[in-house]
């Protein structure tokens, strides 16, 4: 019963409060224009991705994404909330499945559709920037673009991400970034140049 509860009546809770969250909500987006109709790679930051359906659909209205989730407890949860948002999953990450999941990536971003990662998920730290967004950057030979969204009044949780949720009846800026190419740059390089630019419109 407590898993039914978890995995089907919880998913579905949190996405009628995220619903009512962003419809009470003033949302203003700071977008570039997006008429290349190029697949690209969608670099959140853990804490922030409750946000990210709100922009990803604002950008790009009529798009196909798929998020790379965890095999996690929490990652089959995250999975079905995102479903609702008709936002796919590719189950796996850096510590479980990794191998997989990167080719799964790359399939999906040669196929036309865009993928969606947090490149300091699952377990942290909080805005550090895995091995994964680069290595499917890079042999993909997609752009990454950084989305990040900043409400004007919210709850933080003492998670490891701070976990940021929106509350009603504030103002929401979303921000989604040129994109850019890193197939060419040394491996730590574009670490550090994905957390640069990640950084730009994070939460302290």
């Amino acid at each position: 019963m407590k898993r039914y509860f978890k995995l089907n009546i919880l998913p579905f809770l949190l996405y009628v409060l995220v619903r009512i969250i962003y419809f009470t909500n003033k949302k203003v987006y700071h977008h570039p224009k997006n008429d290349d109709g190029e697949s690209f790679l969608v670099c959140m930051w853990h804490g922030d991705l409750m946000s990210q359906p709100y922009n990803y659909y604002g950008f790009r209205k009529n798009g196909h994404v798929k998020a790379m989730i965890s095999h996690n407890k929490d990652g089959e949860i995250i999975a079905k909330l995102v479903s609702s948002f008709k936002i796919g999953a590719l189950r796996g990450s850096s510590s479980k499945g990794a191998a997989k999941v990167l080719i799964s990536a790359i399939k999906e971003l040669k196929s036309g559709n865009d993928v969606a990662i947090t490149p300091d998920g699952p377990r942290g730290p909080r805005y550090s920037v895995a091995d994964g967004v680069v290595a499917i950057a890079q042999k993909s030979k997609v752009k990454v673009r950084c989305f990040n969204a900043i409400p004007t009044k919210y709850w933080q949780f003492n998670s490891w991400d701070k976990f940021v949720l929106p509350k009603p009846f504030g103002r929401i800026d979303f921000y989604v970034s040129e994109p850019y190419d890193i197939s060419s740059m040394d491996f730590e390089e574009a670490r550090e140049f994905i957390r640069e630019k990640m950084m730009i419109h994070s939460l302290v």
